[in-house]
């Protein structure tokens, strides 16, 4: 079993369906280890998942201390509670799109689009290399220290991603 499959599977059933394979996630995110295992034969056992968990590269993934639960780091569709607490941002961060999603969301802000929050990067790099999964990557630079400054909750998850509600388009700007 590849840990790409894996990681793709975990992805789906702990951030967006986990009814596809028959879990039920608590209110903060978390299924149990061994419903998870039981639910896949991507995954061949705990040892499999746990690797799965420490290489994943973008650390979706989360077990609990007595490692029999597991949850998703960030980036629900599903209403969960992962507890973050509001944080100081950087002065800036970034948001890594496609060139086709510019004109909306220079009139209408940065979205969810059917997560929880929406994702910003603290490097300018990584914001390029989630803005080419979904095409010709631009990425917008956030005025965080400014949008902060103005009351806008800033969080950031246990793998480092920043995540805000809606952001209004004041706040953005292009890179030269």
């Amino acid at each position: 079993m590849s840990d790409v499959r894996a990681s793709k599977f975990l992805s789906l059933v702990l951030r967006h369906k986990p009814q596809a394979a028959g879990l039920t996630l608590d209110a903060e995110g978390w299924a149990e280890v061994d419903a998870v295992l039981a639910a896949t034969d991507r995954i061949r056992d705990r040892a499999h998942l746990e690797h799965v968990v420490a290489t994943n590269d973008k650390k979706r993934f989360v077990l609990s201390e007595d490692r029999r639960l597991i949850r998703a780091a960030q980036g629900h569709s599903v209403d969960v509670n992962l507890g973050f607490q509001p944080a100081i941002p950087p002065d800036q961060l970034f948001h890594g799109t496609a060139t086709k999603s510019i004109d909306a969301i220079l009139d209408q802000g940065l979205k969810p689009r059917g997560r929880q929050y929406v994702h910003l990067s603290a490097t300018h790099e990584v914001a390029v290399n989630v803005g080419k999964r979904h095409g010709t990557p631009v990425v917008l630079i956030v005025d965080a220290k400014r949008a902060h400054g103005e009351d806008q909750l800033f969080f950031q998850a246990e793998n480092g991603v920043w995540l805000t509600p809606p952001l209004e388009a004041t706040y953005l700007t292009f890179p030269e």
